[in-house]
């Protein structure tokens, strides 16, 4: 079975700390002013005393239909064919940033110094053989590892895996939440990309919306 690998974000956890921001620059090396991991305020709406906000983590949306991929002319763009995530070749790239106009959520950006497009990887580098299921160990365990967003949450609200796999981190989190009558939300797709990452938001917490 074809893998679905994604990041399930529960959004009634998030405190917008940034940490995953924090963690994902770090591993990555990502340049000054550049990100590959965004964390939006959506809110606050409502009049007082039913104000509700909630935050919003927005990277690489892994979608089924990637639109980014058939418009690289090099081939930059492309799947792992191992686990069919969404990678950038930076050796293919030549940064014409047709894939950025392409990708409807805006995740995509050029590393000026270098000339190519870059974005966030799931940390493939890490994670390639991963099942997704946290490795409890201070050792790293790469049959068992997670990207550093997920491990450095803070409140405990990423989870990381593959959505075909009913085992893994990700899915765990997804029916725990389907089965407590949570809400499971993607993010608008008007070009039928089909985004693989969901968010867990209870209505409680709030309606869910969306800037992108």
């Amino acid at each position: 079975m074809t893998q679905k690998r994604a990041h399930v974000i529960d959004l009634d956890r998030c405190s917008g700390c940034d940490s995953c921001i924090v963690a994902c620059k770090f591993e990555n090396s990502v340049s000054l002013g550049h990100y590959w991991n965004r964390v939006l305020a959506v809110g606050p709406t409502g009049e007082y005393p039913d104000i509700e906000m909630y935050w919003l983590p927005v990277a690489c949306q892994q979608c089924e239909n990637a639109p980014c991929i058939p418009v690289c002319p090099t081939g930059a763009s492309y799947r792992d064919t191992d686990n069919d995530v969404v990678l950038i070749d930076k050796e293919k790239c030549i940064g014409c940033s047709f894939c950025l106009y392409a990708c409807p959520y805006g995740v995509r950006q050029l590393n000026e110094d270098q000339g190519v497009m870059e974005k966030c990887t799931l940390c493939n580098h890490l994670t390639a053989k991963s099942d997704g299921v946290a490795n409890i160990h201070d050792t790293f365990d790469p049959d068992h590892a997670i990207p550093p967003c997920v491990h450095n949450c803070t409140t405990g609200a990423r989870y990381f895996g593959d959505l075909n796999d009913p085992a893994s981190g990700a899915s765990v989190a997804l029916a725990e939440a389907k089965a407590a009558g949570r809400g499971t939300f993607t993010l608008t797709d008007k070009n039928n990309a089909q985004p693989a990452t969901v968010y867990i938001l209870s209505e409680h917490i709030a309606k869910w919306k969306e800037l992108i």
